[in-house]
């Protein structure tokens, strides 16, 4: 696994397994996951979303604690996958990094808790499947528009964003600061301190 620019992000890209029969690679291994990142993975759900092309789905988080952390990959399709630093105190607050995830490279994302993330579909039917480290909870449960001109992330031009309701409606970066929403680097480092420490 290969950390991000962003502290708490890592993106792996499995080995794949190519025969006549077809494809194989292990898209989570605990052993390598735990020697990157010092913790284990505590799975509470899994995800599945299917998106036609031009789905623009996030940015979405949790309050922490818990928070909820996601390990995020594409099974069919393309999407661009991009996490975002919302954490307050951070040293690279607003900044945002993307990863593309397809059905070819099987790349992985894994976001900590107290990172936003997004996603917009290249392709009709691309197929995400996440990990979570928390089940859903609507009242830890929030959203930044991810066309906020101050975050400015670079979606592929050539597509129409399709939004949800919700996602279109949500606060900009500033708007959820202002209001007291984000999560503090502050607590998300302790709380990953103490899966560190639990993970020994």
């Amino acid at each position: 696994m290969r950390q991000l620019g962003i502290e708490g992000a890592w993106v792996d890209t499995p080995r794949v397994f190519t025969d006549d029969r077809g494809r194989f690679h292990e898209w989570f291994k605990d052993d390598t996951f735990r020697g990157s990142t010092g913790q284990g993975l505590h799975l509470a759900q899994g995800n599945c979303s299917r998106s036609v092309r031009g789905t623009l789905r996030g940015i979405h988080y949790a309050s922490v604690p818990p928070g909820q952390a996601k390990y995020v990959t594409c099974v069919s399709g393309a999407v661009l996958d991009v996490v975002v630093d919302i954490r307050t105190g951070s040293p690279t607050f607003g900044r945002w990094e993307a990863v593309r995830l397809d059905d070819s490279t099987h790349n992985c994302v894994y976001l900590s808790e107290g990172l936003g993330h997004a996603f917009m579909a290249l392709e009709d039917d691309s197929t995400v499947v996440y990990l979570c480290s928390q089940g859903y909870a609507p009242q830890r449960e929030h959203g930044i528009n991810p066309l906020d001109p101050m975050l400015a992330i670079d979606w592929p031009g050539h597509l129409e964003p399709r939004l949800s309701e919700k996602d279109a409606a949500a606060p900009t970066l500033a708007d959820a600061e202002r209001q007291g929403l984000l999560p503090s680097l502050k607590d998300c480092t302790a709380y990953r301190g103490g899966l560190v420490e639990n993970a020994r």
